[in-house]
């Protein structure tokens, strides 16, 4: 299941936009974007587009009057929401048969050319930045159709990255494994952009290797 075509929705509303590149390639297929966040740093990095209009708030409050909708979509955002909370405020604000689109996508941990690197990636680097606690990453008729939706269909998606250990260390910096230590300030920024890239670096050999990411992305109406 795929959206194609220019302006193929009038407003469009993506949530948890981050700094702007999922609200950006939205406006491909709408003539008007919505775009929300929760932190105003990312949204400073946000670049201008003249169908996107980029807003400070939380993915249980949508600041947006009833029916006003044709699509939103949710991308990397959605384990981290009060999620019955958010599909009730999604269902308010989407007209009748409008699309919640729901995606996510990662790092699996497991380099292409080398498949000691798993062991690092899935026991040592967690053990020295655990994940934060967080709600199902999944989407499920059982959580969505008290809500009013219905899971329409599901697309499942893997690709590799090629990447040098300082690009590695730069993503993973990016993590919530890792901000959450360096903002608890257990960790400060460069000692845990040190410790990663120490740690990846053997794995390399001065190569590019192929980093593996997959993701699933779930299409609600």
């Amino acid at each position: 299941m795929k959206f194609t075509g220019v302006s193929s929705f009038g407003a469009a509303l993506d949530v948890a936009c981050g700094t702007g590149q999922s609200a950006r390639a939205l406006a491909v297929i709408a003539q008007r974007v919505e775009a929300i966040d929760i932190s105003a740093e990312m949204l400073a990095e946000a670049q201008p587009h003249e169908r996107v209009h980029y807003r400070l708030a939380s993915a249980e409050r949508l600041p947006f009057d009833d029916g006003a909708f044709e699509l939103a979509t949710v991308g990397l955002g959605f384990h981290w929401f009060d999620q019955p909370v958010f599909l009730a405020e999604a269902r308010r604000v989407l007209k009748p048969n409008a699309w919640l689109v729901v995606y996510s996508s990662g790092f699996i941990g497991e380099m292409e050319e080398n498949a000691e690197f798993r062991r690092w990636a899935w026991e040592v680097y967690p053990k020295r930045f655990p994940a934060p606690a967080r709600r199902s990453v999944g989407v499920s008729a059982e959580l969505v159709e008290p809500h009013g939706f219905k899971v329409a269909g599901k697309e499942d998606f893997a690709h590799h990255e090629t990447m040098t250990a300082e690009q590695l260390t730069g993503y993973l910096l990016t993590q919530t494994n890792v901000i959450a230590a360096v903002e608890s300030g257990k960790t400060p920024l460069a000692e845990a952009a040190t410790w990663i890239l120490e740690g990846v670096t053997p794995f390399f050999g001065g190569r590019s290797p192929a980093m593996k990411f997959s993701g699933s992305i779930w299409y609600l109406r």
